[in-house]
């Protein structure tokens, strides 16, 4: 197949360039920088619709992220940033995708907190409650592409190599030996990047063995088991070579740091996140015949760097 993915110089969107072309597929990179490999095609999401000429499928990952630690969504800049990008930009792409199989790669932020989420499935509200800029676009962007006939994919906590957001965070998080969780130990699902790329190919037909694209309704997209938050924290404490204690704060008092800004980079967003059970329902996108084959373990062992040096 000849696929087009957009934000294709990003860490998601890389992966789904090597992961198709890995698969014998041919790429073109559509974004501002050139992605991994594949013919790169100028495409800024902010103006103008994409060329999706000789395209057999579209996988659209650009997103605007902004710093979602410090996002609370309130400020109107942040805001409007985001919705240029996954709301207005997403119009500009389905007007140029046309008829084509899409995948549109969404996120697990779209689902309103307000609402139990110890298993979630993809029937879980998400018209309101968001606690930040991300979620809120996030949300109004993949209503576009689902009335549009598109694939859905909601991943969470995305991680792998190249990840710019979830380790490097939890890392700079450490200050003098310790580190500060909100409330205590919850279940959570993650997505190793790699899932999240097979799931992309295999929506639009051109995954491993063949597949036909999935039906165009939203997928929760995530490793095969949730994990325990803490035990994930010491693993990836201990695989970067970095010793600290961990200290669980009530997570009340977290909530009122967050959102008198007592604790720098402690958001609303961010204590919602880490203190309550997320857990994600795969069974729909299992019933398509994906299936997760990569998890945090098998990405710790690849990037371990030993014992800290001594100071």
């Amino acid at each position: 197949m000849r696929i087009a993915v957009t934000g294709a110089s990003g860490f998601c969107g890389s992966h789904v360039v090597r992961a198709a072309l890995a698969a014998g597929h041919e790429v073109a990179c559509h974004g501002r920088r050139p992605g991994p490999a594949g013919r790169h095609v100028p495409w800024d999401a902010t103006a103008g619709e994409p060329d999706f000429t000789g395209a057999d499928a579209v996988v659209h990952c650009a997103a605007a992220v902004a710093d979602l630690p410090r996002d609370t969504g309130a400020g109107a800049g942040a805001e409007a940033a985001q919705y240029a990008v996954n709301v207005a930009g997403t119009e500009r792409l389905l007007r140029a995708a046309g008829d084509r199989p899409l995948v549109w790669v969404s996120s697990a932020s779209v689902y309103d907190p307000r609402a139990d989420r110890g298993s979630v499935g993809e029937d879980h509200p998400t018209e309101a409650g968001q606690l930040n800029a991300y979620g809120r676009t996030k949300a109004a962007g993949e209503r576009l592409a689902l009335a549009a006939g598109a694939v859905v994919l909601r991943p969470r906590a995305v991680y792998g190599p190249g990840d710019p957001h979830l380790v490097p965070r939890l890392l700079e998080r450490v200050r003098r030996g310790r580190l500060l969780l909100p409330g205590g130990d919850v279940r959570l699902s993650l997505t190793a990047v790699q899932n999240l790329a097979d799931a992309c190919l295999s929506a639009v037909g051109a995954g491993r063995t063949g597949d036909r694209p999935w039906t165009p309704v939203a997928y929760n997209i995530a490793d095969a088991r949730p994990y325990r938050r803490d035990e994930v924290v010491r693993a990836v404490l201990a695989a970067h070579g970095v010793t600290a204690r961990i200290h669980h704060v009530p997570a009340p008092l977290a909530r009122l740091a967050a959102r008198t800004g007592r604790l720098p980079g402690l958001t609303p967003y961010a204590v919602d996140q880490l203190s309550r059970d997320v857990v994600l329902d795969l069974t729909r996108a299992r019933t398509q015949g994906w299936r997760p084959h990569r998890d945090l373990d098998a990405f710790l062992r690849e990037t371990a760097t030993g014992p800290a040096p001594r100071p």
